[in-house]
């Protein structure tokens, strides 16, 4: 199974980092990220896989929003499921 993490906020110093550290941490695998500043905002998506995570999906969330809280962005997580269910047409 997988999910989507989007990250918003100001750019800083080590975002990228924080939250693949949250990621190894609970044992999910980065598929495939993209990240972009402009000007001065930082936006990243993340494609991951947590079939093997050691976090249950709600337990996830909270560690991404604790990385959140330090980094002042803004972390959201949805499976894939939903993501795809939400932009079919």
């Amino acid at each position: 199974m997988k999910a989507i993490i989007t990250v918003i906020g100001k750019d800083t110093v080590g975002i990228l980092a924080k939250v693949s550290d949250a990621c190894a941490k609970a044992n999910v695998n980065i598929v495939e990220v993209t990240q972009s500043v402009l000007q001065d905002m930082f936006a990243m998506i993340m494609l991951v896989e947590i079939d093997k995570a050691s976090l249950g999906f709600d337990e996830l969330r909270e560690s991404l929003d604790r990385v959140g809280e330090t980094t002042n962005t803004k972390i959201h997580i949805m499976h894939e499921d939903i993501f795809n269910s939400m932009h079919k047409i």
